[in-house]
Formats: structure tokens, sequence, C-alpha cells
């Protein structure tokens, strides 16, 4: 079955940077979109970016665009997700994300906060 596994949580400072990790197994992951999404306390989860199954394209949503870095190494089948710039609005669960037979299926998360 489809599992992720997210990593590299933790608490930073405003401004620092975090790398994440999810690692994926049960599917294949070189024909998956992989996305990246977030929750804050008392909040929806919301959309942070995707990146195609050859990596060739990525989007991301405009709170963490020219911060966050979406990308992937087929042969570990991982997605990263590199934060600069870390805001204390940042503060939340990170999960991984991947759509198949049109279901979706999430990680644990990983929580990253943003504070002094």
């Amino acid at each position: 079955q489809v599992q992720l596994m997210e990593s590299g949580g933790g608490l930073v400072q405003p401004g620092g940077s975090l790398r994440l990790s999810c690692a994926a197994s049960g599917f294949t992951f070189t024909s998956a979109t992989m996305r990246w999404y977030r929750q804050a306390t008392g909040k929806e989860r919301e959309f942070i970016a995707l990146i195609s199954s050859a990596g060739d394209i990525t989007s991301y949503a405009g709170s963490v665009k020219g911060r966050f870095t979406i990308s992937r190494n087929n042969a570990k089948m991982t997605v990263y997700l590199q934060m600069n710039s870390l805001k204390p609005e940042d503060t939340a669960v990170y999960f991984c994300n991947v759509i198949r037979a049109s279901r979706n299926n999430w990680g644990q998360g990983t929580q990253v906060t943003v504070s002094s």
C-alpha cells in the first residue's frame, strides 16, 4: 500500500531554513505528481507546492513562492521541500501527498515551528 513518511521538521528562528523530506513506497513513484501541504492549528489544510513526475514542472502557493523549493530524487523515491526565510506564519504540520486511483494519500506529517 501507499506509504509516505515525512521528516526534517523542528524548531527554527525566523529567517532560518529547514529541509523536509518525504520517503515514499508502495506505488510507482516515477509516475506520480507529488505535493506538499501544511495545516496550522485551527486552520484548514492548505496546498504548498507540487512537482511533476519528471521533476520538470513545479507550482507553489503564493504565500511561499520565492522562499520554498520543491524537488525530488526518483532513484531514492523521495520528495523534498527546502524552506528558506521562514516566518512565524509558516508554523504548521507539513504533509506529503500523492493521489493514486483517485484517492488522496497522506503521511503522518512533520511539525515545523518558527519562533524566536
